[in-house]
């Protein structure tokens, strides 16, 4: 059974909805890690479920960490 969950990001407040299996949000619950659970999921979209960020967000407030690192 299918379900919608939403989830907001805590940087722009942008309220995004996500159609999943109930049976997967279980699994996710008990530990297991959420590109077993949800593969169905974009990478962004599973980490706006991970660390409240949306991938814009998390784009703009990282993308300058990479280029750090080649220096």
């Amino acid at each position: 059974m299918a379900q919608m969950i939403s989830k907001t990001c805590m940087f722009c407040n942008t309220t995004h909805e996500f159609k999943v299996r109930s049976m997967d949000v279980e699994r996710l619950n008990s530990g297991e890690h959420i590109q077993n659970c949800m593969p169905y999921l974009s990478a962004g979209e599973r980490e706006l479920l991970i660390s409240g960020i949306c991938e814009p967000c998390f784009d703009s407030t990282f993308d300058d960490e990479e280029d750090d690192i080649d220096e």
